[in-house]
C-alpha cells in the first residue's frame, strides 16, 4: 500500500514539474507548427504541419494573408502536409527522417514534437483523451 502513496506522490510532482515548465516562454519555429490528435478509427498518431512566418514582434503569421496566428482558439487554416504514424517513433521517423526538407527547424521545437507524440501514443493505447500542450 505504502508503493502506492509514494507513486501517486511522485506523480503529482512530475506533473507539477510539467505544469509550471509549460507556463515559459518559447521560440517559434519559422518553419511552421503542428497539430497533433489521435485518430481512434484508424488507431493513428496525426500531426499536421502548418507554414508560418514570424513577424518582427515574434509572433507567427499567417504567410498568405499575414495575419497573426492565434494561440488559441480554432483558426480556419489548411495544412501544409498530414504525417501519421502507429506509434510516437513511426511519426517522428516521417517527419524528421523522411521529410526533406525537414519541416522543423529548432531542436526545442523537435523534443517538443517527441514529447507530445509520445503522449499521444500513450493516450491511443491506454484509450485516454490527448490535448496537446
Amino acid at each position: 500500500m505504502n508503493l502506492t502513496v509514494e507513486t501517486d506522490g511522485l506523480t503529482k510532482q512530475l506533473h507539477d514539474i510539467d505544469d509550471e515548465l509549460s507556463k515559459r516562454s518559447l521560440a517559434l519555429d519559422p518553419s511552421g507548427y503542428f497539430i497533433i490528435y489521435v485518430d481512434r478509427q484508424l488507431n493513428l498518431i496525426c500531426a499536421k504541419h502548418y507554414s508560418n512566418i514570424i513577424n518582427e514582434q515574434g509572433l507567427a503569421v499567417d504567410p498568405e494573408t499575414g495575419k497573426v496566428i492565434p494561440a488559441k482558439g480554432k483558426v480556419n487554416r489548411q495544412a501544409v502536409q498530414l504525417f501519421t504514424g502507429r506509434t510516437a517513433k513511426e511519426l517522428c521517423v516521417e517527419i524528421f527522417e523522411k521529410t526533406q526538407p525537414c519541416p522543423v527547424t529548432l531542436f526545442d521545437h523537435a523534443a517538443y514534437l517527441g514529447r507530445e507524440a509520445q503522449r499521444a501514443e500513450l493516450a491511443l493505447l491506454q484509450q485516454q483523451e490527448y490535448i496537446q500542450d
